[in-house]
């Protein structure tokens, strides 16, 4: 699986634990595969937002090929998939890969509001 700074790997095993059981956070999961050139396009854009909205959302990462129970109870068809779960429940999902901007564009009704400083 593509390595990623600040992106985590989850499976089949872990899945519930560490996905649906966050409660305090968004949790983005990018299903992916060591064979898919668009996973490898978004690999660096998923590490910049993963650092950049820390605290925020976590994001981690399943490999289709590995976690086959995981990939068929969500429906995953095409990679790289991108799901939000909120709650242990799933609230947005987006196939393909995308630049930055818009990836945070397109997380803007899942992500808690930003807490200012003063």
């Amino acid at each position: 699986m593509i390595e990623i700074e600040g992106v985590e790997s989850v499976t089949d095993a872990d899945f519930d634990e560490r996905v649906l059981g966050e409660a305090s956070l968004p949790v983005l999961v990018e299903f992916t595969a060591d064979w898919c050139p668009p996973c490898r396009q978004i690999a660096p854009v998923l590490g910049a937002v993963a650092a950049e909205e820390r605290g925020r959302i976590r994001i981690v990462q399943l490999d289709v090929d590995g976690n086959p129970a995981t990939t068929a109870r969500y429906g995953v068809l095409a990679m790289p998939t991108l799901m939000v779960f909120r709650a242990g429940e799933p609230v947005k999902s987006m196939v393909g890969a995308r630049a930055k901007r818009t990836l945070l564009r397109e997380l803007e009704d899942v992500l808690p509001p930003v807490a200012h400083r003063n």
